[in-house]
């Protein structure tokens, strides 16, 4: 077994592992506009797999800044914001008019829950009507009548019996965290809601900065994850594992090379006694040598893509987590640089380094061509 083979074989196994941490269902998002990371048990439609959500919590992007989730009989709301940590959600209506949507508020059949509920009568007056201290709610009153929200009831039934002109529209329940004050007595009813969900519990894994998905997917089972796609506990076995095959390549590679050139000398010597007994000169110079593989120049490497990660840590080629030279993760803000034809990542300091005394890519060998840029 050769060099070459021995580092493809190695290769080959580093790759193995590497695949067994790689985020089968990387973290996304709606766009720049909207910073809301998107992750199990949440799943972005279209672009994740149904393995990367928990049933009940699909959402679909309809531009760079509005995330909806369609809760059942309940219809389509916007997502504010995501808490993994508390495991609670904000939302609001897209439309604008939170009052008319909390009539027909129903969770029973969601993952989401509200720990308390606070009621509000909405009441419908004529328009003109003196309603010293209430607030009419814009959105669901007209130039005929006006609507007001009353959380008392002894309130709602002074301006019943009071005002014989105002009659009752609808009750509205908006689900809350914390126990409701009750000494609150009208409401515009347009801040956002949040809701919060038991199942799945993942806040043992956000504790632990870890990730969190399915154990088994026919049970519904979760468990934690290291970087989205390894085991708790299987991080400390990658460890070892490349603390065992990178020193074992390298020793392997070493002899391989010993080898090579013990092979080479005892050819050249059965070559030499082969030439004697012909009673044949071979001079030196007429041994054809193999080349000698060189890196590139730095005016060539500078040619091949170089670009700055962003939020969704995207690669412009072949989309991996870690960097194959030296292991690391990507990070936001990180330079990474792509050899063109093959379209393989690095860390722009990893691969610049290589390419200096390497003129193939180091994970499929080729030897990319240099790109020129017209000055």
């Amino acid at each position: 077994m050769d060099a070459y083979t021995l580092f493809l074989f190695y290769q080959l196994i580093i790759s193995l592992i590497l695949s067994t941490a790689s985020a089968d269902c990387p973290i996304s998002s709606c766009g720049q506009s909207l910073r809301i990371n998107i992750r199990f048990p949440f799943r972005l439609i279209d672009r994740q797999s149904k393995n990367c959500g928990y049933p009940g919590f699909d959402v679909r992007c309809v531009d760079p800044s509005t995330m909806l989730i369609d809760l059942p009989t309940s219809g389509d709301f916007g997502v504010r914001s995501i808490d993994y940590r508390s495991q609670s959600m904000r939302i609001y209506d897209p439309l604008n008019c939170l009052p008319a949507r909390l009539s027909k508020l129903d969770l029973s059949n969601s993952p989401f829950s509200a720990s308390y509920n606070k009621e509000y009568t909405l009441l419908r007056c004529p328009s003109g009507t003196r309603l010293d201290g209430f607030t009419p709610i814009g959105c669901l009153s007209n130039s005929s009548s006006l609507v007001i929200a009353i959380g008392s009831e002894s309130f709602l039934t002074s301006m019943t019996r009071n005002r014989t002109d105002c009659r009752v529209d609808g009750v509205a329940r908006i689900p809350m965290m914390d126990q409701p004050d009750q000494n609150v007595v009208t409401s515009q009813l347009d801040e956002d809601i949040t809701l919060t969900w038991g199942t799945p519990d993942c806040r043992r894994c956000e504790a632990d900065g870890v990730s969190c998905g399915f154990a088994n997917r026919s049970t519904q089972g979760t468990k934690c994850f290291f970087n989205g796609g390894e085991p708790k506990g299987a991080g400390i076995f990658r460890i070892i594992a490349f603390a065992i095959a990178l020193p074992a390549m390298a020793a392997s590679i070493a002899i391989a090379c010993f080898m090579c050139m013990k092979d080479r000398q005892d050819q050249l010597m059965s070559n030499r006694r082969i030439t004697n007994f012909n009673s044949t000169t071979v001079n030196l110079e007429d041994v054809i040598l193999p080349p000698r593989i060189v890196g590139l120049d730095q005016e060539t490497i500078e040619s091949y893509t170089k670009v700055v990660l962003g939020e969704s840590k995207r690669l412009p080629g072949h989309d991996d987590a870690l960097c194959p030279i030296c292991l690391s993760e990507y990070h936001v803000m990180e330079m990474v640089r792509c050899i063109p034809e093959c379209l393989h990542c690095f860390h722009a300091e990893c691969i610049d380094e290589w390419l200096k005394v390497n003129g193939t890519c180091p994970i499929c060998r080729n030897s990319p061509s240099p790109l020129h840029v017209e000055s």
